[in-house]
């Protein structure tokens, strides 16, 4: 669950310390309930300042408990995060009309969500966008300016993945089922695209398809394409020879 509450106490020194944050949540008979919760550093988005009396929205990610006493702790970085906002702010999703397939993230720069339709009638990335994109605008806010890719969920791995690599172009995706990899063309100019600032856009595009993706672009394909064909027929010749 998602769950609104307030920064009480920073605990341990340096730039990044754990954060103590007082949760309200709904009791079962209408009644407000306060509780606290840990938000460790490896739980935080490394672009958000924790400071005391922030109001912040958490994820739940565990509960367990230390010497008897339930502990709570939540999180910044979890993709569930993502989810939950986007159940609150979408109703297509709430009321099961739009679904979101896959997630990948890394927290505080990028996301890559997609999603698919259960009604023909219903475009899925226009739901999610909202009018004048006011509910990603939303959701996009909340994370602090982290950069939000919706793309349309497809059964057929080749055009899930052209849409994953989005916003670059891609020309042809070459997939072998069995080994669960693909090899992406892309223009040349689409290159840098496509991979991505230290390889984000890529590997976020691995993560939420789950499959290993090699990219090249047009002129990388062709060159590779002649080497073979020159390997090829050396081998006839020494073949008839």
């Amino acid at each position: 669950e998602i769950l609104n509450g307030e920064i009480v106490r920073r605990i341990g020194a340096g730039p990044r310390p754990n954060v103590l944050i007082s949760l309200t949540a709904m009791g079962s008979k209408g009644h407000h309930l306060e509780t606290e919760a840990l938000l460790p550093m490896q739980e935080q988005m490394s672009t958000e300042d924790y400071m005391l009396n922030d109001r912040i929205i958490v994820y739940v990610v565990e509960v367990k408990a230390k010497n008897g006493v339930p502990e709570i702790i939540v999180s910044r970085a979890h993709a569930g995060l993502v989810k939950r906002l986007f159940e609150r702010e979408v109703p297509e999703i709430r009321e099961g009309l739009v679904q979101i397939k896959s997630i990948a993230r890394e927290a505080g720069s990028r996301t890559k969500i997609s999603v698919f339709s259960t009604d023909p009638d219903i475009d899925s990335i226009g739901s999610c966008v909202g009018p004048r994109g006011q509910r990603v605008s939303a959701i996009v806010d909340e994370l602090k300016g982290e950069k939000m890719d919706i793309i349309e969920y497809s059964d057929d791995p080749a055009e899930y993945i052209s849409s994953a690599l989005s916003p670059a172009d891609v020309i042809k995706v070459e997939v072998n089922l069995e080994e669960k990899t693909a090899s992406v063309v892309v223009p040349d100019n689409q290159l840098s695209l496509a991979i991505g600032k230290e390889g984000q856009n890529a590997r976020l595009a691995a993560k939420l398809t789950g499959w290993k993706i090699d990219i090249k672009s047009k002129s990388q394909a062709d060159k590779a394409s002649e080497e073979l064909f020159e390997e090829s027929d050396d081998e006839e010749f020494e073949l008839n020879e």
